[in-house]
Order: structure tokens, then C-alpha cells, then sequence
């Protein structure tokens, strides 16, 4: 679900690579992923979204022109102030949400009038059991929810004792791959959730540090608006 931090004066302190946007973006930490902010991921091959593995070159210009158009709105609602309350932009630096967030993706997060469902993801303040990153903010996907028992036999999630589908979640392969979900008996406290990495292999989550309370979401996760260089539109 693959690190976040506040823009604006608190992003000079990230050591953020540069990148050539316009807009400040946070970092959203994914923890728990061995990938290096300043990595550079090719496309995973999706063959739902087939626009990701193009280069920019093979865009329609109407396409790559309205791009640009979006990714400039949104650049001027967050700097006018609109970040505070509604909507805030953060930038992802590592990779335990891959391949749903490629490492370098610029992310837009709704901070009000939202509701929380399974499949979601969602950004929110470290909780202090998490002590394997100093990240101010993270990215999870929403598996388990309020009042729900989570388990797992294998590779498959288990809520309430029953095999959850999970359509969200693309073949994984390489560090992203394992053989056993390895979730502990669970039974989620009422406004807590239970969330994961989409790189099973490879993220520190709710597995390891407990429900995440929803007093810690930040918002979430509405659309990708920046990815490999380029304006790129993916909407959740």
C-alpha cells in the first residue's frame, strides 16, 4: 500500500531529489521497502492501465496537454491554500506499495468528506509502534475494517474466517512475492483499520505494528497526477 511529509517550509527538510515539477510535494513513505528514494522503477506492466508503459512520446498531445492542464490545477488548489483542509499532495519516495505506486509518483490525497472502504488507500501519521521508519506520514491499502476479525491461511487474507478477494491487488513477483500473508489472529477495534503495503514482501504494516486508529488518517489517496517524469492521470 511503498513512505510522507507536510509541503511547503517542512519539505526543506526531507532532502527531497529534485524533480521536474512544479508544485511541493511531502514525501509519503511507504516503510519497509528496501527501494532508494532516488531509484528509478521501469513501468510494472499493467495491462489495465496501458498508458503507464508508454513513453511520452506515444501520448496523444490532446491526451498530454490535458494532463498538464489537471496536474497545473491541482498544483495552484494546493499552493492557494487549499491543502490545509481539502486536498494535499504528497510524493511518494519508496516502493512497498508497488506496482500500484511506482517509486517518483506524485499523489493527490482528499482530506474531507470521504469515507473509509476496504481497497482504499489512504496516507496517515506514523503511528508510534511503527519504529522501523521516522517518517512523518505513510501509505497503506484499507484490508480489515472497524469491528471485522482479520486472519490469513497462506497467501490468502482471511475476514471473519472467509477468503477475501482482493481485485485490487496485481500478480507480485520478485521482493513483492510471498508465499503467506503471515497476519496474526485479529480482531479490529471500533475506528481502527487494518492495513498493508501492496508489496506483501516488502512492507511494515499493520502485520507488524498493529490496527491503524482513524484518528491517524491524513485522507485518501484520489488520484496519481505525476509518474516518470511526465503528467500522468490514475484516478482511485
Amino acid at each position: 500500500m511503498t513512505d510522507a511529509r507536510e509541503a511547503s517550509k517542512e519539505a526543506d527538510n526531507l532532502g527531497e531529489p529534485s524533480a521536474p515539477f512544479v508544485p511541493a510535494f511531502p514525501m509519503v513513505a511507504a516503510d519497509g521497502s528496501r527501494a532508494h528514494p532516488t531509484q528509478e522503477l521501469e513501468p510494472a506492466p499493467d495491462a489495465s492501465q496501458p498508458s503507464a508503459s508508454k513513453s511520452p512520446g506515444n501520448r496523444g498531445p490532446t491526451r498530454h496537454f490535458l494532463e498538464w492542464v489537471v496536474v497545473m490545477v491541482f498544483a495552484v488548489l494546493v499552493a492557494g491554500g487549499l491543502r490545509t483542509f481539502v486536498v494535499q499532495a504528497f510524493y511518494v519516495p519508496s516502493g512497498s506499495m508497488l506496482p500500484t505506486l511506482q517509486i517518483g509518483d506524485r499523489i493527490v490525497v482528499i482530506k474531507f468528506g470521504y469515507t473509509i472502504h476496504r481497497g482504499d488507500i489512504v496516507v496517515f501519521k506514523r503511528p508510534p509502534q511503527d519504529v522501523g521508519t521516522t517518517d512523518t506520514d505513510l501509505v497503506k491499502r484499507v484490508i480489515g475494517l472497524p469491528g471485522e476479525t482479520i486472519s490469513s491461511r497462506g497467501s490468502t487474507v482471511l475476514i471473519n474466517g472467509r477468503p477475501l478477494e482482493e481485485p485490487w491487488l496485481p500478480l507480485l513477483t520478485g521482493p513483492c512475492a510471498e508465499s503467506a500473508e503471515s497476519i496474526p489472529l485479529t480482531k479490529i477495534a471500533p475506528a481502527h483499520y487494518f492495513v498493508m503495503g501492496d508489496c506483501r514482501g516488502d512492507s511494515a504494516d499493520s502485520r507488524s505494528w498493529g490496527t491503524l486508529p482513524g484518528s491517524f488518517v491524513v485522507g485518501k489517496v484520489f488520484v496519481i497526477v505525476w509518474r516518470f517524469g511526465h503528467p500522468y492521470l490514475h484516478w482511485f
